[in-house]
């Protein structure tokens, strides 16, 4: 009984930084003089070092994916660009479900999926202001189709039914 007693009072001794027959007090841990010793870190905007953020991490949902794409983008990169790069991106990986189609002109991208508003091809990505986006694929409609009224609503008919009444 008296040796496990010995072995964890050794056990804690060395947990707590002492070593084995060393004295009770612990030396101290040496830090710098001042802080001019420590490393600066250089400030986002152009400061200490005069580095400024060129690239950002973006999170990008593919409707109907688990997860999100994840990408690191330039500021100076359109829209346009973003889609192309996810839609590679998605594709690169073999993630499912499997787009429809791996054409980046067939999708819109939002803020969210959530956000009606469908953001610009154009559109710089330093003016979006966000770093998280969700992509949808465009509806396609056929173009043998025309929308037609009955007692019930609105509902999708072939134009040669429309022509023939």
């Amino acid at each position: 009984m008296k040796s496990r007693g010995l072995a964890a009072a050794r056990r804690s001794a060395s947990f707590h930084g002492l070593a084995q027959g060393a004295s009770d007090r612990a030396t101290p841990i040496q830090l710098p003089e001042n802080h001019r010793n420590l490393p600066r870190r250089p400030e986002i905007n152009g400061g200490v070092a005069g580095q400024r953020l060129t690239k950002v991490l973006l999170n990008l949902t593919i409707e109907g994916s688990v997860g999100p794409v994840l990408l690191v983008m330039s500021l100076e990169n359109t829209v346009a660009d973003i889609v192309r790069a996810a839609v590679e991106t998605y594709a690169k990986q073999g993630r499912r479900p499997l787009l429809p189609h791996t054409d980046p002109k067939a999708f819109n991208l939002h803020y969210s999926q959530y956000s009606l508003e469908i953001l610009n091809p154009e559109e710089k990505l330093i003016a979006l202001g966000s770093r998280n986006f969700f992509l949808y694929s465009k509806p396609s409609k056929p173009a043998n189709m025309v929308v037609g009224r009955q007692n019930y609503g609105a509902k999708e008919v072939p134009a040669a039914a429309v022509k023939s009444r």
